[in-house]
């Protein structure tokens, strides 16, 4: 029983060390696509987009993090350096709901009660559900449109830090690495968006958090 106590003690003073277990808020920034239209550039944030952030602590190193981001897609072959795109001169635009669930690894220990654990630099794998307009099929010199909902694989990097006891900023760039190379509207069987390409499509997701952390460990409760 003894040993049983001093095992519990230890894990309320380890879950104490680490006040804060929740965290939710606001990104906003800068989104491009690498595919067959536009610049080439991997970090070329070119379209304003934002999204919702939601992390469950379980230590210090490694949070539990879910993403829903609304993610504006704009390909200018101007824009590229490729002078056949250039020449070309093709614009696609398209429109991407994104779900990401996963998991957040810090380098240090992170905690924003403790100024000596209140900045780390992070990497971040997830796995995501994403929405967006694809062709469908033309009809004289329409094109009709479907929704797709496919799968991409967000890998990222950032540095998060303390505002105060319960604010913190990130910023952050993520890659989605996608298995579809209909993004930007690419595809054979329509002849005039068959551009050619033969490489899935991706895009980035660059900007800036902003979250309130909050909630208690269970060795915080009241024992009266």
């Amino acid at each position: 029983m003894k040993r049983y106590i001093f095992t519990l003690l230890l894990a309320c003073v380890s879950s104490i060390s680490f006040s804060q277990i929740h965290e939710i808020g606001v990104f906003l920034g800068g989104s491009n696509l690498i595919g067959d239209i536009g610049s080439t550039n991997y970090v070329y944030p070119n379209q304003l987009s934002g999204g919702l952030v939601y992390k469950y602590n379980l230590n210090p190193r490694i949070a539990l993090r879910g993403n829903y981001n609304h993610i504006s897609i704009n390909a200018v072959d101007a824009d590229s350096d490729n002078l056949f795109r250039q020449q070309r001169d093709f614009t696609a635009s398209n429109t991407i709901h994104e779900l990401a669930v996963g998991l957040e690894f810090n380098f240090f220990d992170y905690n924003i009660r403790v100024r000596e654990q209140s900045f780390t630099p992070y990497i971040l794998a997830q796995v995501a559900g994403n929405n967006y307009q694809t062709p469908k099929r033309q009809e004289g010199a329409d094109i009709l449109f479907t929704n797709k909902f496919s799968l991409a694989i967000p890998l990222g990097v950032g540095i998060k830090g303390r505002i105060s006891d319960h604010l913190a900023y990130g910023l952050e760039v993520a890659v989605r690495l996608t298995f579809d190379d209909d993004i930007d509207y690419t595809t054979s069987e329509i002849p005039i968006l068959d551009f050619g390409g033969n490489g899935n499509d991706f895009y980035t997701f660059t900007g800036f958090s902003i979250v309130y952390t909050f909630g208690r460990p269970a060795c915080y409760a009241d024992t009266e």
